[in-house]
């Protein structure tokens, strides 16, 4: 399946005293780099949040408006940035069509790279859905680890803009009216990291690289 990928990494960090995410380490890797090797296959990622640092080439980087401004405009900066990164090259044609689909996944997920390839098996058995959202082994949803239809998810955008707004609002309201699926992924690759306590039962490490 073709696909996009919105990495979402903008969160102020509060219980963590604002520390960044993105810069906490698991295995010797950025938790932001741990995020961009669960989206290995897109056509183009969006990194959403303050400067990110070095990226790999062709990344593109977006800010959340307002920023820290919640999942919802995170998502919706991440669309954005897609769009305005698809347009027409000077022979005419476009080298970076939008892909039908899109993963959208929060930074502080270490072991997220083990729920992608299950959410894309079970969404291609579901041509009529219109995406996949994680389903834990505990039995919660997770919508910021997800695939979705790019075109819903644009609809969807559109339309919490003209009526309240997508600032501070959450995930899971932008994502109501959408017709998902509930994938069960292995365990722990929903598990993120909120808390210090968090982080030493992950085996996340606190020291910025």
């Amino acid at each position: 399946m073709d696909f996009d990928a919105v990495v979402l990494a903008g969160g102020k960090s509060s219980r963590l005293g604002g520390v960044p995410k993105a810069q906490l380490r698991y295995d010797g890797a950025t938790l932001l780099q741990r995020a961009l090797t669960a989206a290995r296959g897109a056509g183009r990622v969006v990194v959403v949040g303050p400067d990110p640092g070095s990226l790999p080439d062709s990344t593109l980087i977006a800010r959340e408006d307002p920023p820290f401004g919640g999942p919802a405009a995170a998502i919706a900066a991440g669309l954005a940035a897609l769009e305005e990164g698809s347009g027409e090259g000077a022979d005419g044609r476009n080298p970076f069509p939008q892909a039908p689909w899109v993963l959208v996944m929060a930074c502080d997920m270490p072991f997220a790279a083990a729920a992608v390839p299950v959410l894309f098996e079970v969404l291609s058995g579901h041509p009529e859905a219109e995406g996949a959202m994680s389903l834990s082994s505990d039995g919660r949803k997770q919508p910021l680890l997800g695939i979705y239809r790019a075109s819903a998810l644009r609809r969807e955008v559109q339309a919490a803009a003209e009526q309240d707004g997508l600032a501070n609002s959450a995930a899971f309201r932008l994502l109501a009216r959408l017709d998902l699926l509930a994938v069960a992924v292995p365990a722990g690759s929903t598990d993120d990291v909120d808390t210090w306590d968090d982080a030493a039962a992950l085996g996340v490490d606190g020291d910025l690289p």
